[in-house]
């Protein structure tokens, strides 16, 4: 269960230029031990939020390889970031460091800077999940962890009480495209007088993750102003989302204390969000997840694992890395947290296969999350200005939610940060 320490912040505002990277004084690259000849290898690993990657889950590689491993823990997503670019290059970092699938295109500026995943695990993973962290020399550079086929959840009860239907399979019919989600949450906010959603972000954010194209071109020019499928996904935001939405944004305690008190009624529901339903709502009994998602499917989330060449111990941060991200070992991090695995051969599981979750009404997890994958036809193209520009809008969104600026203007202030981008 994911506690309130270990909560997934979603990517913030604060931005760090990649530009201020110390590229001097790297270290060691030959793979050497750090450890006494008569002591095991200490192996450090930095994550961020909870990969599933358990004392339990570590121990076990621990027992099985003369090695000690150190796990360092970010409380976020921007926590890790600062310092993964603050410590590339000039010494600091794990032997393995995650990261987050929408800074990745930044990491791939360095990727001379970490080791190549050997070409024996090239196709362990998702075709889209690879090609991301491949550079223009065919190196991968980050070993894939989990992604966030998305789903939708919702409170049975709520949905009772404002007369829609609660079997899983029938909520699944309200949602098969954005306008049906709109029309829904029209009919609960018009029979309760109480928000439909948690957060209109988590509607820009599912809008975006479903574009060819967003905010950069594939030679990395800067199109986000230009882009109609931009200016349709804000306006769709805004002029739908925001009236049946109880937050502009997710994360905040007051969004935290609301999964437990009803004060909405469904949101958006990658694999890694189940566990912080959880976590947060551990005495309600009435969360159920729905297989559907409008639009057909989105991806929403996802991290890697990297090894940078600085590191003492390049080789067996490597053998861990391929561990962890094995199919059987990923199984094991998804019951632990959520994080659903990037792997095919994960998909064939009987294990994965017939995982099913008590808490929300016996669930079958495991096949909701693989069909929910599949269902993903669609990975945006994320330059190196993607996460800073993708902040600056939903920040935009949030203006109009609380009424600091109308939709154009808040547009419009959007589109002067861009400018001074790049």
């Amino acid at each position: 269960m994911i506690t309130p320490a270990t909560r997934r912040a979603a990517s913030g505002v604060a931005v760090l230029a990649a530009g201020a990277l110390a590229l001097s004084a790297c270290g060691s690259d030959d793979g050497g031990s750090n450890a006494d000849s008569d002591g095991p290898i200490e192996l450090s690993i930095a994550t961020f939020n909870d990969f599933g990657y358990s004392d339990e889950l570590l121990a076990e590689y621990e027992a099985e390889h003369d090695v000690k491993i150190v796990h360092n823990k970010a409380a976020t997503t921007d926590d890790a970031r600062a310092n993964f670019f603050q410590k590339l290059g000039s010494g600091g970092l794990s032997d393995i460091e995650a990261i987050e699938v929408d800074w990745l295109p930044e990491v791939m500026e360095y990727s001379d800077m970490l080791t190549p995943v050997p070409d024996g695990l090239k196709g362990r993973w998702l075709d889209w999940k690879e090609a991301a962290a491949t550079d223009a020399d065919d190196n991968l550079i980050a070993y894939g962890t989990d992604i966030g086929p998305e789903a939708v959840c919702y409170r049975e009860g709520l949905f009772a009480d404002a007369g829609l239907p609660t079997d899983p399979d029938e909520v699944a019919g309200l949602f098969g495209t954005w306008d049906d989600l709109f029309q829904t949450g029209q009919e609960y906010v018009d029979a309760t007088g109480e928000p439909f959603l948690d957060s209109a972000s988590s509607v820009f954010q599912a809008l975006i993750n479903q574009q060819e194209k967003t905010f950069e071109d594939t030679d990395n020019s800067i199109i986000a102003t230009d882009n109609p499928a931009v200016r349709e996904v804000f306006d769709t935001t805004v002029e739908n989302a925001n009236d049946i939405a109880a937050y502009p944004d997710q994360w905040s305690e007051d969004w935290y204390a609301a999964m437990a008190n009803g004060e909405f009624a469904a949101m958006m529901c990658p694999p890694w969000m189940l566990g912080i339903i959880e976590g947060e709502a551990p005495d309600v009994d009435d969360w159920r997840i729905a297989n559907a998602f409008p639009g057909g499917g989105g991806n929403w989330g996802g991290s890697y694992l990297t090894v940078p060449t600085q590191g003492e111990n390049v080789e067996a941060a490597q053998e861990l890395a391929d561990w962890l991200t094995s199919p059987e070992t990923q199984i094991k991090a998804f019951k632990n947290a959520g994080t659903f695995p990037s792997q095919p051969d994960a998909y064939e599981s009987d294990e994965l296969l017939g995982y099913t979750n008590d808490y929300f009404g016996g669930a079958a997890l495991g096949e909701i999350g693989i069909e929910r994958a599949e269902a993903v036809s669609v990975e945006p193209y994320k330059g190196s200005n993607y996460f800073q520009i993708r902040d600056a809008l939903n920040d935009a969104v949030t203006r109009v939610f609380n009424g600091t600026e109308s939709a154009d203007k808040a547009w419009d202030t959007w589109a002067n940060e861009v400018s001074s981008i790049g």
